[in-house]
């Protein structure tokens, strides 16, 4: 059952949208895409590797890393970050290959980013990547009941967005957020008056992401599908957020999302560490990757 939108979260983000049903502008599940476009393929380390297209558009691109040796594995997909505007799987690379030694068959996305495409497109992206993946999993050596996602800061809101659609999607066993925008309002609410720029940057790009329109009438509809709290249900994959307390995503938007899917039964475990330290980075300090991957673990099993 889908909650309701709260007064209190309304009040909290600052703005007043017209309401809508939580699944309004609710886009169908697409179907997978035909494998495309395979521009790579070696053997590196005992790995495969290559790069599919999962639609039309040059930015539907996932890079595949898996094991051919027969053994279905469970699977690891990585959403990069960029204020939903910039960024590229590439900048990735290290953490696929992290993911890809730990065993796990590992899907790096590109997505239409706000220049090509307003929402819903990128979770959109992110779903048919998931689909194909799981249409072609013996192609990959991939176990399609058994997999996360892991996204970074706007590829963090992004992964979350995919945990909440719906009442669950089959196979999908976790959802981690680095820094993840939980709240495109709580954004653009706090950048409004910021003195900081990164706030302040933040409120431009969850607009531009809404297709240049701010959250009032004509385009509530399209806000609220931005807000994954309000989207929470029963069957939701539990989630994994990391944030630095004094960053420019606060802990705050995770803790909405606690408080929302702790109504209807799914955990939320919440990790802060210290300083401002903001998605890839965040991880990247001590500890923090090694606490990631033992809860992915948790999720999958252990390899």
């Amino acid at each position: 059952m889908r909650t309701a939108v709260a007064v209190g979260v309304l009040a909290l983000a600052g703005v007043v949208l017209t309401p809508v049903a939580a699944d309004a502008s609710r886009e169908p599940t697409p179907g997978p895409s035909a494998v495309t476009d395979v521009i790579d393929q070696d053997g590196l380390g005992g790995f495969a590797n290559e790069t599919v297209a999962y639609g039309s558009h040059a930015r539907q691109r996932m890079d595949v890393w898996w094991t051919p040796d027969g053994q279905q594995r469970p699977g690891v997909f990585l959403i990069h970050g960029g204020w939903w505007s910039a960024g590229d799987k590439r900048y990735m690379k290290s953490i696929v290959r992290q993911y890809a030694d730990l065993g796990y068959t590992v899907f790096n996305l590109n997505y239409r980013l706000s220049g090509d495409a307003a929402w819903p497109a990128q979770r959109t992206d992110a779903l048919a990547a998931i689909a194909l993946a799981r249409k072609n999993a013996g192609q990959w050596a991939f176990d399609p009941s058994d997999y996360v996602v892991i996204g970074f800061s706007a590829g963090g809101h992004i992964a979350a967005a995919i945990g909440t659609y719906g009442d669950g999607i089959n196979g999908l066993k976790g959802v981690v957020g680095l820094s993840p925008i939980i709240s495109p309002l709580r954004a653009y609410s706090d950048g409004e008056k910021s003195k900081e720029h990164n706030k302040r940057k933040l409120r431009k790009a969850a607009i531009r992401l809404a297709g240049g329109c701010e959250p009032k009438g004509k385009c509530s509809r399209v806000w609220a599908s931005m807000e994954v709290a309000w989207h929470a249900s029963r069957h939701d994959a539990p989630m994994l957020t990391v944030h630095s307390e004094d960053e420019f995503v606060p802990p705050l938007q995770s803790r909405l999302l606690k408080t929302m899917l702790g109504q209807v039964g799914v955990p939320v475990t919440i990790i802060t560490q210290p300083g401002i330290n903001h998605s890839t980075a965040l991880y990247r300090e001590p500890g923090v990757a090694e606490r990631v991957q033992a809860w992915v673990a948790e999720r999958l099993g252990a390899m």
